[in-house]
C-alpha cells in the first residue's frame, strides 16, 4: 500500500450545515394528534372487506378507483370528494367508488413530489406539515364514507397513513421493488401491482405472490424506532393492468391473456385496468373509450375484470405548476376528466351493467 495512503486520515463525513436533518413526528405521534373514531375504524374495516369480496369473486361489483391524479389542493379534493360521496349511492348497487388520495407523485427524472413532501408546492419541503395535511385530509375523505386508495411510494410513509387506506397501488416502477413487496405484506387493504411501465406482467405477477407470503422485514415502529417487522401476507392483491411503452393492453385478448397468466400462477384471476397511462395513449379524454371497452368485456362474459382507475378532477386537463396563479380544481401532475364526465361515465357504468 502506498505509504502515504496508508497515513493519511479518514476522511470526516460528509455534513452540511446548512441542511441538517429535520425531524418529523413519529407515525404515533401523528396518529395521536389525528386519531380515528371506532366507529370510522369499523366503517374502514367495513370498506375492505367489501373491496376483498370483489377481488374474490363473492361480489360482483366493479371496484372504481377513481379520483385526481395527484393531491395538490385539500380543498378542492375535499370539493370532488362531496360530488363522489353523493354519486355513489345512485351507482352502489352496481359499482364500488373509491377515492383517489395519492399525495406521492412518482417521478421520472424530477419535480414537484407530492402533497406529503412539498405541501406548499414551492420547493420548501415541509414535510411535516405534509404528513399532517396528508393524514387529515384522508381522514376526512373517510369521514364522508368514502373508501380511500393511495399509491404508497416511500415505504416509511406508509405507518403514517395505513389505517385509513382501502385500496393500494403499487406503481409500474416500484412492482419489482422488494421493499414494496414486504410492504403490501403486511398491509390490511388490498394491493394492485400494476405491470412494468414496458408492459410486462410478469414482475406483478412476482409481486403478487412475494406479497402473499409471510416477510420480516426491517422498519420503523410506532414511535419511530428501528424495528424489525413481521407480516402475515396479504392475500388480496390484483393485477393492474395500465399499457407500457406507448401501447394498450385493456383490449379483450390483452384481458384473456392475463387471465390465462393468472391462473397459470395460482394467482386470483381477478385484475384492473387503469383506463389512464399508455392505455389511454396520454390522451386524458380516451380514457372513456377504455371504459366503454371494460364495461363490453364485462357484458360479455369476462369475469376477470374487477375493476377500473380513472384520473379525474373537478375540471378538465392539468396545468403548470404556478403557485399563486392555479386555476382551482385542475390538476398539476397528469391531465383528468372533469366532474361532469366523470359523472356521467359512472352513471353509464351502473346503468349498462344493471
Amino acid at each position: 500500500m502506498n505509504a502515504s495512503l496508508a497515513a493519511a486520515p479518514l476522511a470526516e463525513p460528509l455534513r452540511s450545515a446548512a441542511n441538517p436533518a429535520r425531524p418529523l413526528p413519529t407515525p404515533g405521534e401523528l396518529r395521536r394528534e389525528l386519531p380515528l373514531s371506532p366507529e370510522l375504524v369499523a366503517r374502514i374495516g367495513a370498506q375492505r372487506r367489501a373491496i376483498h369480496e370483489i377481488l374474490a369473486g363473492h361480489d360482483h361489483r366493479l371496484l372504481v378507483v377513481v379520483g385526481p391524479c395527484s393531491i395538490h389542493d385539500p380543498e378542492a379534493a375535499l370539493e370532488y370528494a362531496r360530488r363522489l360521496a353523493a354519486l355513489a349511492p345512485r351507482v352502489e348497487d352496481r359499482l364500488l367508488p373509491v377515492m383517489r388520495v395519492y399525495v406521492e407523485k412518482p417521478r421520472t427524472t424530477v419535480g414537484w413530489k407530492g402533497l406529503a413532501y412539498d405541501p406548499d408546492l414551492d420547493g420548501s419541503g415541509d414535510m411535516a406539515r405534509g404528513l399532517e395535511v396528508s393524514r387529515r385530509l384522508m381522514r376526512e375523505v373517510a369521514e364522508l364514507g368514502l373508501p380511500v386508495a393511495t399509491e404508497l411510494l416511500q415505504p416509511m410513509l406508509a405507518p403514517y397513513l395505513e389505517d385509513l387506506l382501502a385500496w393500494v397501488a403499487i406503481g409500474a416502477r416500484t412492482t419489482e421493488s422488494q421493499l414494496h413487496r414486504e410492504l403490501a405484506s403486511g398491509l390490511e387493504a388490498a394491493v394492485g401491482f400494476k405491470n412494468a411501465t414496458g408492459g410486462d406482467i410478469g414482475v406483478a405477477l412476482d409481486a403478487m405472490r412475494a406479497a402473499a407470503h409471510p416477510h420480516s422485514h426491517f422498519g420503523l415502529d410506532e414511535e419511530g424506532r428501528p424495528a424489525v417487522r413481521d407480516t402475515a401476507g396479504n392475500p388480496h392483491t390484483q393485477l393492474v393492468l395500465r399499457g407500457g411503452h406507448g401501447e394498450p393492453n385493456y383490449q379483450a385478448s390483452h384481458v384473456q391473456a392475463a387471465r390465462r397468466a393468472l391462473e397459470d400462477a395460482n394467482l386470483s384471476p381477478r385484475l384492473m385496468v387503469d383506463c389512464s397511462h399508455a392505455n389511454a395513449l396520454k390522451d386524458h379524454r380516451r380514457q372513456s373509450e377504455v371504459l366503454l371497452d371494460v364495461l363490453a368485456q364485462r357484458l360479455a362474459g369476462e369475469t376477470a375484470l374487477a375493476g377500473l382507475m380513472l384520473e379525474s378532477h373537478l375540471h378538465e386537463g392539468k396545468q403548470a405548476l404556478a403557485p399563486g396563479r392555479l386555476r382551482h380544481g385542475v390538476s398539476v401532475t397528469d391531465a383528468c376528466l372533469g366532474w361532469e364526465t366523470t359523472e356521467h361515465l359512472l352513471l353509464t357504468a351502473a346503468e349498462r351493467l344493471r
